[in-house]
């Protein structure tokens, strides 16, 4: 009878050099995730597994990666996060174990605009999920939230004028319990139509509120410490101006200086 194949990825390497990553990356994959209004989600996420492998071994089979990630369906939360990682770990002999998951996540919105013809309309956000498995568990969030002028501008004559997006706001977060995605998209929205809208001062209520990255920054980051599920977070506002980005950046809690 034929030998079996030898598992030479798996065999012991005495060169005692470790690698530090390996894996495999831009995995186009169908997911479910959770949904406040109707509990689950379907997208399709790019995903990113690797692991640090110990010295002693050569290496590891790139398609366990993939079996591992079939086991559990596409269903990702919390628990299944978790779950990937331990058995990514265990399976692959590794120190530590790495899952990327990125995905559009698509939320029915009211603009508040119902009188310029803007009303309830899809909004896409698109998400980052990162798990790390070593000797402690950590896992980060992160949102991609765009930003839109918090009143319309006035229109021409003849067709309405686009809104475009005034920018964005990446928010990452660490969290006790579970924050909902929707509520982080709120949380945004909120400080951009009430915290920070006040009058132009050039006599032109049109115009709309006057915003500042360092202002939204600081607004976002005052609403992410208080809140009491939130145990860390960064934030990044970004502005589209024409011909050059301006941007302003915190974490922690940490206030901009």
């Amino acid at each position: 009878m034929p030998e079996a194949m030898q598992d030479i990825q798996g065999q012991l390497d005495h060169r005692r050099i470790a690698i530090r990553k390996v894996g495999v990356k831009n995995i186009s994959y169908p997911i479910t995730v959770l949904d406040r209004a109707k509990k689950l989600q379907r997208t399709v996420a790019t995903v990113n597994m690797y692991v640090n492998l110990p010295h002693q071994f050569k290496g590891t089979h790139m398609s366990r990666f993939v079996e591992i990630l079939n086991r559990f369906h596409g269903e990702i939360n919390l628990e299944s996060m978790h779950r990937i990682l331990v058995e990514m770990k265990e399976r692959l002999n590794a120190e530590a174990a790495h899952l990327e998951i990125e995905f559009p996540y698509f939320l029915r919105v009211n603009s508040g605009r119902e009188t310029a013809g803007e009303g309830v309309g899809v909004g896409e956000y698109r998400c980052r999920m990162h798990g790390s498995l070593g000797e402690k568990d950590d896992l980060t969030l992160s949102i991609r939230i765009p930003i839109a002028p918090p009143r319309p501008l006035p229109s021409c004559e003849g067709l309405p004028r686009s809104l475009g997006h005034w920018g964005t706001a990446e928010i990452s977060l660490r969290f006790r319990r579970m924050v909902w995605i929707e509520e982080i998209i709120a949380l945004v929205a909120t400080v951009t139509r009430h915290d920070l809208c006040w009058p132009s001062g050039q006599g032109d209520e049109e115009r709309g509120c006057v915003l500042s990255v360092e202002n939204m920054a600081k607004a976002l980051g005052s609403k992410l410490r208080n809140h009491p599920d939130i145990r860390w977070f960064s934030v990044r506002v970004e502005n589209l101006a024409a011909g050059f980005n301006t941007f302003a950046a915190l974490s922690g809690g940490q206030s901009l200086t």
